[in-house]
């Protein structure tokens, strides 16, 4: 068997006379094609579920069995297995039967070439269709999961009132090109809303680009947002498109947006204002055409004030301003997210039909969720992994869930008071630094604590300077 450096397909040809595989071994290989023999209905099957072939040509005359069993076989294991018939004058009735077993078709013996490469040919293009219409079948079952469970978050169904405003806010601006501001906090959904927006609107068939500008440092964001030429800078081997690039025709979402450097957030205005970027080291401009959605867990006020956001950039992108509320303050919404999330993960592990218990959901509702929608939905996933049977009672959920209400709002305040004082350790460092200049070692001395620990409260604190 030769194998050609561009192949068309793959073949597996089942026949017990030689002379017939190597006439059509050499014709099909010539042509193009990668070719598989086999000379025995055994032999055959397994060369089958081995390669996985585009097509099968099979003769029904086989010396350790029947090639009309092993065609309902095969069709049975592979549905959409396309298999041509060979088959002599003598066998005519049965290629027909085997037609209404699913054979693509038959070819008589003795056949042209011609013959062959041409019902190769259309086997082949039936093949190519059933792979794109599967294709286009998962990614339309993939997109009603997406939208389902965005439809849970976002729905009008049994939702809060200020969800339903969100909801249908979305849906008056899912034709509109205009920017999207997403404001609330850690955890609320923004990212989920922005796949929402993105999924209704007329760009849905484009790409929705992702890039959390708090993921990375200052001093590489640019270059991910803008890309580069191979050259712009030490490390640059190769060019690289840039998250500008890559959602042409889409949508591109940037979540903490607060957290993006000043000097850059100048740079993001200009292309939305002229709608066309230059790639870190090129001397050429590049045309866009990408929606912008933003989103910050920032107060907007205060990030304004500090000068993390820009004004200018903040009036440009504040077209439409979505502001996702905690999830305390809707609390109506929580037995069905829930119940969207006991589906999700006891679908995922094997465990359908689970479902809670009302002492499980009148905890789960009556706690007060400072992680917001995804501490909801981790803590389901820990109760469907601890549950062994159908239902999820109250000792499955994490013990802060557990706890009396009395107890949590203790923990809560606790916990503010422990988050105070964390603020107020990090502004009398940065104070320090900047009295010192940013000079560590005097600004350790000033604070009375070696300069290693202040180090390492720098980095724990997340302080830039």
């Amino acid at each position: 068997m030769n194998t050609p450096a561009a192949t068309l397909g793959k073949i597996v040809v089942i026949d017990d006379d030689r002379p017939v595989l190597m006439t059509l071994d050499g014709l099909l290989t010539r042509k193009g094609y990668v070719v598989h023999l086999a000379n025995t209905a055994a032999s055959g099957r397994s060369l089958v579920e081995r390669e996985k072939p585009d097509v099968v040509l099979l003769d029904l005359g086989l010396p350790d069995g029947d090639g009309m069993e092993l065609l309902r076989e095969m069709k049975l294991t592979w549905p959409d297995l396309q298999i041509i018939i060979l088959t002599g004058q003598d066998s005519l009735h049965n290629a027909i039967e085997c037609i209404k077993l699913g054979a693509f078709h038959f070819i008589s013996k003795p056949y042209a070439p011609e013959e062959v490469i041409s019902l190769l040919g259309r086997a082949l293009e039936a093949h190519n269709m059933q792979e794109e219409t599967a294709h286009l079948r998962e990614e339309t079952l993939e997109l009603k999961k997406k939208l389902k469970r965005a439809e849970a978050y976002f729905s009008p169904k049994a939702r809060s009132r200020k969800m339903q405003e969100i909801y249908d806010l979305v849906r008056r601006l899912a034709s509109s090109d205009a920017s999207v501001l997403i404001l609330g906090e850690s955890g609320v959904g923004k990212e989920v809303l922005a796949n929402h927006i993105h999924q209704s609107s007329r760009r849905a068939s484009g790409p929705l680009v992702k890039l959390n500008c708090a993921a990375f440092p200052a001093n590489m964001i640019e270059a991910e947002l803008f890309g580069y030429v191979k050259g712009a800078f030490t490390g640059a081997v190769a060019d690289f498109p840039g998250m500008i690039q890559e959602s042409a025709g889409g949508t591109l979402f940037l979540d903490e947006l607060a957290e993006m450097p000043p000097e850059l957030q100048t740079r993001l205005l200009r292309v939305l204002q002229e709608r066309e970027y230059r790639p870190l080291g090129s001397t050429k401009t590049k045309p866009v055409d990408f929606r912008l959605i933003a989103a910050t867990n920032r107060a907007i006020e205060e990030a304004l004030e500090s000068g993390r956001l820009r004004e200018d950039l903040y009036y440009r992108l504040n077209t439409f301003q979505l502001e996702l509320p905690p999830l305390r303050e809707r609390r109506e919404d929580i037995p069905t997210l829930a119940n969207l999330f006991v589906e999700t993960f006891a679908g995922q592990m094997g465990k359908d039909g689970m479902a809670l218990t009302a002492n499980a959901l009148e905890k789960i509702t009556a706690f007060h969720w400072p992680g917001n929608v995804r501490q909801l939905r981790n803590a389901i996933e820990y109760a469907v992994v601890l549950a062994e049977g159908h239902t999820i009672e109250e000792a499955h959920l994490p013990a802060e869930i557990r706890l009396p209400a009395g107890l949590q709002t203790r923990r809560k305040a606790t916990t503010s008071s422990v988050q105070s004082l964390v603020e107020s350790e990090k502004q009398t460092i940065i104070r320090a630094l900047a009295a010192t200049q940013g000079n560590k070692k005097k600004a350790a001395e000033m604070l009375g604590i070696y300069r290693p620990t202040l180090y390492q409260k720098i980095k724990r604190l997340e302080i830039e300077y």
